[in-house]
């Protein structure tokens, strides 16, 4: 069983390089000592930004998946595109709360379940830790034209394809101004290669916008969290030790922080990311239309055709889709239960976290007993979540 469902990344699913018409970038010869300054400035105003965040702050970029068929054939190509904003919608330091977006270039819902719903990010603008992800590759400084402005930047590009790795390039500004939104990025691109499933992802500054000064709004509930500010709590019942797994998530000045682990008692939750790995931000967004290509659509083709029924977690009852399935496992004929969320968007999983909605909600083994009951081998339930951002206030 799969324990630790993992976000998407566009860095592993791999995405197209294949830049948006009217982009126009001016290369130096190559890095030196005042770029890397600059590349370490540029980190440092991006993080103190948000300490000065407004409502009203917005980027908008355009974005484009794309999947090819299978080198040996089979499959049919698969591409979404649209555009990603990030706007902030309120302002309570030291947490500014963003809202992210996908839509069609016309700002209209797209019809993929995980690109569907705008999400809520709680990010917060002080410092609790050192927080610093090296952009890694090859850096080179430029003038890139996006957004109608030109910006002093530094292109990073990795190149594994001789290792049937992805080419991977990212832009960002040296004074992120507004971009602070992610980290400066102005541009990025990744396109698989070898023999990996060709495919790819590009995405590119569109708009950019600064709110008012005396801009205000009401803090946001968080029932579609994209993950920071809430968590949940799964139970698992594998091994020896059968117990609670709580997932909590917040995210620091542009950067996701991620925890698991089991729940403690008299301890309150999600109150220690000291040991969480940062993830910036912008990646794992970016990541999600590239998932959407490589993936099913929802529900899960094994789901589709499953029994309706109901999934229920503390006073939560959600319809759901159960799967049904059997398999000889060394000699042993074992019987397997899933249970999906049939809309991941449904009013019940509300302040549920975004990668969890897009998960069994649980699932079951059973040894199959010729002439008797079913012995239980095992599953996982997800039992509990919430925001522990509100309860902390």
């Amino acid at each position: 069983m799969t324990m630790r469902p993992s976000l998407p990344l566009a860095a592993l699913l791999g995405a197209a390089l294949s830049f948006l018409p009217g982009c126009e970038s001016t290369k130096s010869s190559g890095p030196s000592a005042s770029d890397t300054r600059a590349d370490n400035a540029a980190s440092v105003q991006a993080a103190e930004a948000w300490s000065r965040a407004r409502v009203g702050d917005r980027v908008t970029y355009s974005f484009s998946a794309t999947r090819g068929p299978e080198p040996r054939g089979g499959g049919t190509a698969r591409t979404v595109q649209g555009q990603l904003t990030l706007e902030v919608v309120a302002v309570q330091q030291p947490w500014v709360w963003v809202r992210a977006a996908y839509s069609d270039e016309g700002g209209k819902p797209l019809p993929q379940a995980k690109l569907a719903k705008d999400l809520i990010i709680p990010v917060r603008a002080d410092m609790t830790r050192a927080l610093d992800v090296p952009h890694g590759g090859t850096a080179t400084a430029e003038v890139a034209s996006s957004a109608g402005r030109n910006w002093e930047a530094v292109r990073y590009v990795t190149d594994q394809r001789s290792f049937d790795g992805p080419l991977r390039t990212r832009v960002y500004a040296n004074a992120p101004g507004p971009l602070y939104l992610a980290r400066g990025l102005i541009e990025g691109s990744t396109e698989s290669a070898g023999f990996r499933v060709p495919g790819g992802y590009q995405l590119k500054l569109k708009e950019v916008r600064e709110g008012s000064a005396d801009a205000s709004a009401p803090v946001p509930a968080l029932e579609r969290p994209l993950g920071p500010g809430a968590y949940y709590e799964r139970y698992v019942d594998v091994g020896p030790g059968p117990g609670v797994q709580r997932v909590c998530f917040t995210a620091e000045r542009g950067y996701l922080l991620r925890t698991e682990g089991p729940v403690e008692a008299n301890a309150a939750p999600c109150a220690d990311f000291s040991q969480a790995e940062p993830e910036p931000l912008e990646e794992l967004l970016m990541g999600i239309p590239s998932e959407v290509v490589f993936t099913e659509d929802w529900p899960p083709a094994a789901a589709a055709n499953g029994a309706r029924g109901t999934f229920s977690a503390e006073g939560h009852n959600v319809p759901a889709l159960i799967t049904q399935s059997s398999e000889d496992v060394e000699g042993t004929q074992r019987a397997f239960s899933e249970t999906y969320a049939a809309d991941p968007w449904a009013p019940g999983l509300a302040g549920l976290p975004y990668e969890a909605r897009f998960q069994p909600l649980a699932n079951t083994t059973e040894r199959v007993v010729p002439g008797g009951k079913n012995e239980p081998e095992g599953g996982t339930k997800i039992v509990r979540w919430g925001s522990w951002l509100a309860g902390q206030k």
